[in-house]
């Protein structure tokens, strides 16, 4: 089992801190993103556990491709109650809430299932999204992620002071723009 540091609950930056401790784990790459995400119980501040983008790739015939933080984080739950991971609303304490250092996608180009349509399989069970930056516009130009999780109720939070670090490692592997102005 992962030992997790021990943070306050209620700690917003500490946890987004610790998703972007994740995200360094992620190996950089032109093609995508390198996202970390936590899962937290809100009420006792436990991390229930984290993700990072292509933790685990190809995961399961049912569900292929590659992994998203979010979804590395659901599979890792559902491996401990030997649940599919669609299920795992069932264990997850009542007030879990989901850090990410980037908005849930909402559109895959590989034809995946979103990070949102994920999210809100589980019914009830993810009320908060904490979010460190909105999606950039490399892959598929505007994210409609937020607006489709505060439709379905869920509430997504913007963790404000560690944004450009978040950008700096979400973009690792892409090639930098220069200017010459």
């Amino acid at each position: 089992m992962a030992s997790h540091p021990i943070i306050k609950a209620g700690d917003h930056s500490g946890y987004m801190e610790y998703a972007l401790e994740q995200a360094r784990l992620s190996v950089p790459a032109p093609t995508k993103f390198c996202v970390g995400a936590v899962l937290v119980d809100a009420d006792s501040g436990d991390i229930l556990s984290t993700g990072y983008s292509k933790e685990l790739p190809e995961y399961s015939p049912e569900d292929p491709g590659s992994t998203h933080a979010e979804q590395c984080c659901f599979i890792k739950v559902a491996q401990k109650h030997n649940l599919p991971a669609k299920r795992i609303g069932e264990v997850l304490p009542r007030n879990t809430a989901l850090y990410t250092t980037m908005e849930p996608c909402n559109e895959r180009l590989s034809g995946n299932r979103t990070c949102v349509e994920r999210i809100l399989q589980l019914k009830d069970a993810i009320k908060v999204v904490y979010v460190g930056i909105k999606e950039p516009g490399t892959f598929i130009g505007k994210n409609e992620g937020q607006k489709r999780l505060e439709e379905a109720g869920v509430v997504v939070t913007f963790v404000e002071g560690i944004q450009d670090r978040i950008m700096e490692v979400s973009m690792a592997g892409h090639e930098k723009e220069v200017n010459n102005g």
